[in-house]
C-alpha cells in the first residue's frame, strides 16, 4: 500500500493507582476490542496541543498534567478494508507521536457522550492488560510505548504512595 499515514496523537492517561483509561469503540462494540484514546493532528497544531483537544473532545477530561512524549513516531496500518473505508480512503494506517498524561481530577469529570461519541464504554486498566483486550493491529503499538511510560508511571504512584 502505497498510500501515507495519517499524522495522528495517541494519549495514556493514568490515574493514581496506575491504571490508564481504555475505551471500548462505539463503532466496534461487537469484538470487545478496547483503546487509548487517538485522534488526527490538526494543520498548524503541535501534538501536545492536539492531546489535549482530543483528549477533551473524546472523554471530557481537562485534568491532566502532561508527563512524557514517546521520542518516536510510531506507525501501524490497519486492515485493508478499514483502509479503504476510513479517512476517505486516504491512509493506510496512523503515524502516531504518543503522550503520557496524568489524571489529577475527579471521575465524575469522565464523560464520553461527547458530541461525536468514540466510546460506548470505558474503564481504567492495567496497562499490562491493554495488550490482551486491545484490537491485534495495535498491539505493537501498546508493547512499544509501555517500555517507555510504564516506568514513568509507577515512579510517579511510588511518589505519590511515599507522600501519603
Amino acid at each position: 500500500d502505497k498510500r501515507p499515514y495519517r499524522p495522528c496523537v495517541g494519549l495514556m492517561v493514568f490515574n493514581d493507582e496506575g491504571k490508564v483509561f481504555t475505551g471500548k469503540r462505539i463503532d466496534n462494540s461487537n469484538n470487545n476490542a478496547w483503546q487509548l484514546p487517538q485522534g488526527g493532528i490538526d494543520n498548524g497544531e503541535t501534538p501536545i496541543e492536539a492531546g489535549f483537544r482530543e483528549l477533551e473532545e473524546e472523554t471530557s477530561i481537562i485534568s491532566v498534567n502532561f508527563i512524557a512524549e514517546y521520542p518516536e513516531w510510531i506507525n501501524y496500518d490497519v486492515p485493508l478494508n478499514l483502509a479503504n473505508n476510513l479517512w476517505e480512503g486516504k491512509f493506510r494506517g496512523q503515524t502516531q507521536k504518543w503522550l503520557l498524561f496524568h489524571f489529577h481530577g475527579i471521575e465524575n469529570e469522565i464523560d464520553i457522550k461527547t458530541k461525536v461519541p468514540e466510546f460506548i464504554e470505558w474503564t481504567w486498566t492495567n496497562p499490562n492488560e491493554l495488550i490482551n483486550r486491545s484490537i491485534y493491529f495495535k498491539k505493537e503499538v501498546y508493547k512499544k510505548i509501555n517500555t517507555i511510560f510504564l516506568p514513568l508511571i509507577e515512579n510517579i504512584k511510588d511518589q505519590r504512595l511515599s507522600i501519603t
